[in-house]
């Protein structure tokens, strides 16, 4: 087991398919990492959802086809305390603060897209009950 920083491992970030990371994407996904470690010393546990994907994988997920996850830049998370427009907001916050690379947040309805792609990206895409 891998281990990039005190809370996550490689394994938390190889695709969902089980195919084989490429080594380019390695360099990014440790970079994803640290910045996660500062969400996560922020607010508490996160379960990662997805992160790296292959190309097969995110087409079969529905992901865009210039998706941050296919570069290892981008991971979802939800945390079993907060919502995801409250982590979204955390990110937010720390990325203003520059303790968070700059990057996208994306709001979803069981979970919040973020990413590290260099440049502020924002959406929302929950749905009302």
């Amino acid at each position: 087991m891998t281990k990039l920083t005190k809370n996550f491992n490689l394994s938390e970030f190889e695709c969902k398919c089980g195919c084989t990371m490429p080594e380019f994407v390695k360099n990014n996904i440790m970079e994803l990492a640290e910045n996660l470690q500062v969400l996560r010393d922020e607010v508490g546990k996160l379960d990662l959802t997805n992160a790296y994907r292959c190309k097969a994988h995110n087409a079969d997920v529905g992901g865009a086809t210039n998706s941050q996850h296919l570069t290892g830049k981008a991971a979802d998370v939800k945390s079993e305390t907060k919502s995801p427009s409250e982590i979204a907001e955390t990110v937010n916050d720390l990325m203003k603060n520059e303790r968070f690379k700059m990057g996208g947040v994306g709001k979803y309805n069981t979970f919040t897209h973020v990413d590290i792609r260099g440049f502020k990206a924002r959406w929302s895409k929950t749905t009302k009950k």
